[in-house]
């Protein structure tokens, strides 16, 4: 794949930032007509189903025989784990408290693609996801989500998420090349919304949905620009440069959620809420951060980690 320049990945991060951060709110809302399982899985089908007539003109680039493992497994922990967890788990903590655990995934992914992907390790980069994590839970407290009743329950359930959004990007990285990506959304977006359909028609009742006019903009909406458009782009910017790297970007996606609530629902801006971004913008600065060319970069570990 192609290499981006660095004005087409800005704008690429941008809106990849803008839409899954407006996804919070607008999926906030959309529980108000929908049972959770159900919402989950219809959002993802209708996502996979539009790339999948994207993918329909290059119908040889899925070779299914030979690449449907890939599909499955990504679509268990992109989707099935990473959605359902997250959609079970909000109903055991306070939805700042839990959107605090699951944005632990940058951090995870920092580790584990210095661990699995050979990426470099440095003192700085470490800092800087600690220091990014640590910006999304002052935020999140900040913005009274850390009230309320916490359950160890919905702690576990919030570290699956992340766990399992981090090993999928891994994954994802690793194998990229031996698939086309729109047929990887499409096919992990298809069995992941099939599946989680088929388990909320049987916990969840269809007549408890309310077919509003404005549940429906706001489903297309997320189905569109969130799910398919949005996996396609944060799956293109993993496979044009480090994988930490890019997650470390998308600290900034509890802060536009909080900053949407704060321009357009009348919450207030808070102290918090400054530190929290002062902490992720120098956090994004110290993981992106180019060692000195006159010393090799100070490792974790002494012995380097090479990926055969």
């Amino acid at each position: 794949m192609p290499q981006l320049s660095k004005l087409q990945t800005a704008l690429l991060l941008a809106f990849l930032i803008l839409v899954w951060g407006i996804n919070w709110p607008l999926s906030k809302y959309a529980l108000e007509f929908m049972p959770p399982i159900l919402f989950s899985g219809i959002r993802t089908l209708i996502g996979g189903v539009l790339l999948l007539f994207v993918g329909l003109r290059h119908v040889r680039r899925l070779r299914f025989a030979e690449t449907w493992p890939i599909y499955v497994i990504s679509s268990v922990v992109n989707v099935v784990l990473y959605y359902g967890l997250q959609t079970i788990g909000l109903h055991y903590l306070p939805a700042g408290l839990f959107s605090a655990i699951v944005f632990l995934q940058p951090v995870l992914v920092g580790l584990f693609a210095w661990r699995f992907l050979g990426e470099p390790m440095n003192g700085f980069k470490v800092v800087g996801l600690l220091l990014g994590f640590g910006g999304v839970g002052v935020i999140c407290s900040g913005a009274g989500g850390l009230s309320g009743h916490i359950s160890v329950e919905g702690i576990l359930l919030a570290l699956g998420s992340a766990l399992s959004w981090a090993l999928g990007t891994i994954y994802v990285k690793k194998i990229g090349p031996k698939v086309d990506a729109i047929w990887l959304v499409s096919m992990q977006l298809i069995i992941g919304g099939l599946f989680m359909l088929a388990v909320g028609s049987g916990v969840e009742s269809w007549s408890d949905v309310e077919w509003q006019p404005s549940f429906v903009l706001t489903l297309l909406f997320i189905s569109v620009f969130v799910i398919a458009i949005g996996w396609v782009i944060f799956y293109k910017l993993m496979d044009a440069g480090e994988a930490s790297k890019v997650a470390s970007y998308t600290f900034l996606i509890p802060l536009v959620a909080i900053l949407i609530g704060t321009l357009f629902l009348n919450e207030p801006f808070t102290l918090s809420l400054l530190v929290g971004l002062l902490c992720i913008l120098i956090s994004i600065l110290l993981v992106n951060r180019k060692p000195s060319r006159r010393t090799k970069p100070t490792t974790i570990m002494a012995k380097e980690t090479t990926l055969h």
